[in-house]
């Protein structure tokens, strides 16, 4: 179990429920992880648990970044990763760059 909150927790991750399955040594894990830290979470896991865990993710909810993307800080550091992965001008925009130019 150790293994799956160690890699939970490197990836940002909240577990919110263990459910022991009855007459087995299993127990079932739920979490949330951003899916941004997912990206090669099955692999990282598998490595941690030693090939005993079976992930299987499915989409659950949206949520809103704390803070402003026009200060320095993870939200911006975040957006301006995701803007060079997409091969967009990796820096914040100003509003003229969406003014018309008439």
């Amino acid at each position: 179990m150790s293994g799956v909150y160690s890699c939970m927790n490197m990836r940002r991750g909240c577990v919110f429920e263990e459910n022991p399955r009855e007459g087995t040594p299993l127990i079932q894990v739920k979490a949330h992880l951003p899916v941004a830290e997912s990206f090669g979470f099955v692999s990282a896991l598998r490595q941690q648990t030693s090939g005993q865990a079976f992930p299987q993710c499915v989409f659950d909810h949206w949520e809103n970044l704390v803070g402003n993307p026009m200060e320095e800080g993870k939200m911006q550091t975040m957006i301006l990763a995701i803007r060079k992965r997409k091969n967009i001008k990796v820096q914040m925009p100003v509003l003229g760059d969406y003014l018309d130019k008439l």
